[in-house]
């Protein structure tokens, strides 16, 4: 794969990346300070006013973080 999709996210960035998954009207309250991050990352876009998941957000999920990794081993 050429494009890099390792990114050394915060366990909140990955809660709040998970939870775009989501539908808005299912989703809990999230912190814009967080959603704002992952936008600068290109994870995350606003659609009207509404955060959602990215394209290369869902690939960095499925992918996941090798240190998520060592957890799950």
């Amino acid at each position: 794969m050429s494009v890099e999709l390792e990114y050394d996210l915060t366990r909140d960035q990955w809660e709040v990346l998970k939870a775009l998954r989501l539908p808005a009207p299912k989703r809990r309250i999230l912190n814009q300070f967080i959603v704002e991050r992952l936008v600068t990352f290109q994870l995350a876009a606003i659609s009207g006013d509404c955060p959602v998941i990215t394209e290369k957000g869902r690939k960095v999920l499925v992918r996941g973080s090798t240190r998520l990794w060592d957890v799950a081993a």
